[in-house]
């Protein structure tokens, strides 16, 4: 996935920005989509992650029975958010960090 490229040469303070932005992304998106959902719903969901139904739970949030494109959208973003927000299984950071700390560990030996 081309996220994941993006991801690799991200330092702490790009990621915490990038996470920022995916905030402030989910809350417009939850706000034209209508949902019942808040941006808190949806990093708790995130954090408490538990298997692979987890993640088509947040994509939930958002549908309202739109088009392909929508859902397109929906899932870039959940797929962003997934990757840049805390999960509880990961120690309380996010797949971008950890591959940062995977990263800082091989450059150092």
């Amino acid at each position: 996935m081309g996220q994941y490229n993006q991801m690799e040469n991200l330092n702490q303070q790009q990621i915490l920005e990038r996470r920022k932005e995916i905030e402030q992304e989910l809350t417009d998106m939850l706000k034209e989509t209508e949902s019942d959902f808040t941006l808190d719903h949806v990093r708790d969901a995130i954090f408490h992650e538990e298997d692979n139904d987890d993640m088509m739970k947040v994509v939930a949030m958002f549908d309202r029975g739109g088009d392909a494109s929508e859902l397109s959208n929906v899932l870039e973003l959940i797929t962003d958010a997934w990757n840049y927000f805390p999960h509880e299984i990961l120690g309380g950071i996010s797949p971008a960090e950890k591959l940062l700390e995977y990263q800082e560990k091989q450059n150092k030996s």
